[in-house]
């Protein structure tokens, strides 16, 4: 089925509010020793732990957030190795495992406001896109998968994506790492989508065009991410 895809607006941006929750704040004050945690005004959680974090060296408290969010995923050592190269490099684009890129960028801009830019500012890239059938096709409730699909035609052939998926993002090819290439994908409507992904895979500069056609082909047994 083909499509016309509208880009309605592609920024880069440094941080993603909603990732962090109130829970998030009070738990990890708690562990940087802030007394009464629980106690302290919502709205003063975020900057109160801003200050907690800096009593610590730079890549204690990194080894301290990544414990928090990502013990279930990588050991010990791994949090001793990631805390130290994360003052280095960005990590959040060169870890080998990309289904952890999303919460490392998080880990990493979080520390990098703390400590007003010991850590590289890595950055994400939030689009919001419009897709609307050229023929009569039912609604489509489109995956992240399906999404890069209808991507394909409107990127730069430099994109990092397109050069290492080329036979993925053309659909000759199954295409699992879509789930981790798109961190988040937003229906706001049958037609009106939004996806959150890093500036590594896929910067604004790499939108060449603004509306430009899709394809998706109709295979009944394709492999899709749900």
């Amino acid at each position: 089925m083909k499509y016309t895809i509208t880009i309605n607006s592609a920024n880069t941006i440094e941080s993603v509010s909603e990732y962090w929750s109130d829970e998030d704040y009070v738990n990890l004050l708690l562990k940087f020793n802030y007394p009464d945690a629980e106690k302290a005004p919502k709205d003063t959680l975020e900057e109160l732990l801003l200050m907690a974090i800096t009593d610590y060296e730079p890549n204690e408290a990194a080894a301290i957030i990544l414990e928090y969010k990502l013990a279930d995923k990588i050991n010990e050592g791994q949090i001793s190795q990631i805390s130290n190269d994360m003052l280095l490099d960005k990590i959040s684009e060169e870890y080998p495992d990309i289904s952890l890129h999303a919460p490392l960028f998080h880990i990493n801009q979080l520390l990098y406001k703390a400590f007003n830019g010991k850590f590289p500012n890595a950055k994400a890239t939030q689009i919001s896109l419009s897709i609307k059938p050229l023929d009569q096709a039912e609604e489509h409730d489109f995956t992240k998968e399906n999404i890069l699909h209808l991507l394909d035609k409107g990127l730069a052939d430099s994109n990092l994506i397109k050069r290492l998926f080329s036979e993925q993002m053309a659909g000759s090819k199954p295409f699992p790492e879509a789930e981790n290439i798109l961190w988040e994908l937003e229906a706001i409507n049958k037609r009106e989508y939004k996806i959150l992904t890093s500036d590594y895979w896929l910067s604004k500069d790499d939108l060449v065009a603004g509306e430009f056609e899709g394809v998706l082909e109709q295979a009944a047994d394709s492999e899709e991410i749900n």
